[in-house]
């Protein structure tokens, strides 16, 4: 049997944007010619998979549709949320559909995650399909790049895959020591039967059972679009799958996965991801002398754009604030010393910086290396106009 991929493309993306903003969820954001939704798309183009089920929230329905037209997937189900109520519901409301067998292996992916190796992943899926039982779950662990509070981790047994414990977005320092056990961050990325799903569900969350039951068996349904039933679906829990099913269960494998991975579900993580694929956005066009130095732009998006700055040696940015913009720096190489206001910091390589709108700051190159910052500008106004200097060794204030 086939393995069902279950597409969750209901998040709001609320992380990357000021709350005054509006802006499209993360999975839709075109980041030079592609998206999170259509990379999730194209990592199941595969012989092992059925056609999906996208997951979603009813004000999605005709970018979703859109993006299924373009992308030619011509055959699929599309699940509609009237509420946002978390994964624990929208992952049972999806998988609950009459024409999904009980014993169907079912792949939860989100839609909004950056995975760089789809041959690497697809053979991991069609590996373990047969670990898959009536009462198990198997998540996909990705091995830390560095220790972070952003995300849940998962241990498990000495020379075994089997789960012992989890640990949800912990402290950096207890990151270290966790990472120091083998511990994996997970992915969110979950791998089950339609029969152990709702094991796991009677036994942990019997009412939220019969609630999205009742949602998907008075949905209204028209060419492959399931709209749940409003009133039944309002009563759901809004609960994590994590905390309503996965932290309860005793019954779970792991999948280390040792291959690049991002949710994108920040400006660092953003920015990092510009400096792997940054040759692929050089253009002469696109490229500006500074006296300090120079910039490229290397894509501008919806609400944002990503520039890399070189900074000569012995050179300095203007002393300078934007009434429009707040920006996000990765130092990709150099010693710089950055002002922030009234804070001077000497950041490291790989180190990312936010400036915030309205502050005064400035980067200076005291050293003969050049000094290079993927930047993320973040606004509703992106131009160089909107630079007021009060400091300039270049005498640009006018």
């Amino acid at each position: 049997m086939k393995v069902k991929p279950i597409i969750l493309c209901g998040g709001a993306g609320t992380r990357l944007f000021p709350s005054s903003f509006k802006n499209n969820p993360k999975q839709f954001i075109d980041f030079g010619g592609w998206n999170l939704f259509q990379k999730t798309l194209e990592r199941i183009k595969n012989s092992i998979y059925d056609y999906p089920v996208i997951s979603s929230n009813q004000k999605y329905e005709k970018i979703i549709k859109l993006f299924l037209t373009k992308y030619k997937i011509k055959k699929y189900d599309l699940v509609l949320e009237p509420y946002k109520k978390n994964t624990a519901a929208a992952i049972l409301s999806s998988a609950l559909l009459d024409n999904i067998p009980n014993n169907q292996p079912l792949l939860f992916l989100p839609s909004d995650q950056l995975i760089e190796d789809d041959v690497l992943f697809n053979k991991a899926v069609k590996k373990n399909i047969k670990k898959l039982s009536g009462k198990n779950i198997c998540i996909f662990g990705i091995k830390p790049t560095e220790p972070s509070s952003q995300f849940g981790y998962f241990l498990t047994k000495k020379n075994s895959d089997n789960v012992v414990s989890f640990v949800e977005k912990p402290s950096i320092n207890l990151a270290k020591k966790i990472i120091k056990k083998n511990a994996y961050w997970n992915s969110g990325i979950f791998y089950l039967r339609k029969d152990s799903l709702i094991t796991h569900y009677k036994k942990n969350q019997q009412s939220l059972l019969k609630i999205c039951l009742k949602a998907v068996q008075k949905s209204k349904y028209k060419k492959s679009t399931y709209k749940l039933h409003k009133s039944s679906y309002a009563k759901a829990k809004e609960i994590s799958f994590d905390y309503a099913i996965l932290e309860k269960s005793k019954d779970i494998f792991g999948i280390k996965l040792n291959l690049l991975w991002s949710d994108l579900g920040s400006w660092r993580a953003i920015t990092r991801l510009f400096q792997r694929i940054k040759n692929k956005y050089y253009k002469k066009e696109n490229t500006f002398l500074k006296p300090w130095g120079k910039y490229f732009n290397l894509h501008r998006g919806e609400g944002f754009l990503i520039k890399e700055l070189v900074v000569n040696k012995k050179s300095s940015t203007s002393l300078q604030k934007h009434k429009h913009r707040a920006e996000h720096w990765t130092i990709t190489n150099g010693k710089p010393k950055v002002t922030i206001d009234k804070k001077i910091i000497y950041p490291n390589v790989n180190e990312t910086i936010f400036i915030p709108l309205g502050s005064v700051h400035r980067v200076e190159n005291n050293f003969s290396k050049p000094v290079k910052i993927i930047e993320a500008q973040v606004g509703k106004i992106l131009k160089e106009s909107d630079i007021t200097r009060y400091a300039d060794q270049y005498n640009r204030i006018k």
